[in-house]
């Protein structure tokens, strides 16, 4: 029994990590779009057409990075293998509810922002571009409009994970308590009456 308890404390202490794993990696997403919407873009928006293209291209050019990816891909897979693991408790619901969320939003980074980057960076050199008017119309709105939608799926994601890891610590705690009254005889109904005798 006391083996038992032991693996069931380690899956229990893994299925925790990967839950807070998924949290970091989220919120970490989750600010990259929320800074683009709330300043990056607004003040990149005061720029002269050839200085927007270039800086976005430029800016779209280092986030190729592992570090990037690392976070972008994580917060999905830590996500959906937080959904596996927790199946069955009261926190798969909202484990679940985060992937859907962010399923969309990489959905939206995939088959919009990231388009709409590669034909920005496909417009070439800013300074040879003959309408960089026309190339920035096509760009800055509706990269603007969906990476607000992503920004908002991804937040609240963070929030369906964070519910999640509250109710996941909760039933921690009264499991603990109830191993706990399990162990302690002075908590046995049947030990207590036994000794009233």
């Amino acid at each position: 029994m006391r083996d038992n308890r032991a693996t069931n404390r380690r899956r229990r202490g893994g299925a925790g990590a990967v839950l807070g794993a998924a949290v970091v990696t989220m919120g970490l997403i989750a600010g990259t779009f929320y800074i683009f919407s709330c300043g990056v873009m607004p003040g990149l928006g005061r720029s002269n057409d050839r200085v927007f293209i270039e800086v976005m291209q430029n800016m779209n050019d280092a986030f190729n990075n592992p570090v990037f990816f690392a976070s972008f891909i994580g917060a999905l897979l830590c996500t959906a293998v937080s959904a596996w693991q927790l199946r069955g408790t009261s926190s798969f619901r909202w484990v679940l509810a985060a992937l859907v969320a962010y399923l969309l939003a990489f959905a939206i980074t995939s088959g919009v922002n990231v388009p709409l980057n590669d034909e920005l960076a496909d417009a070439g050199d800013p300074a040879k571009i003959s309408d960089p008017a026309a190339v920035r119309e096509r760009f800055e709105d509706v990269w603007l409009a969906w990476n607000a939608v992503r920004t908002v799926l991804s937040t609240a994601a963070i929030g369906l994970l964070a519910r999640a890891l509250v109710l996941w610590g909760r039933a921690g705690r009264d499991d603990r308590a109830r191993q706990s009254a399990y162990l302690d005889p002075a908590a046995d109904p049947a030990a207590g009456s036994s000794a009233s005798r």
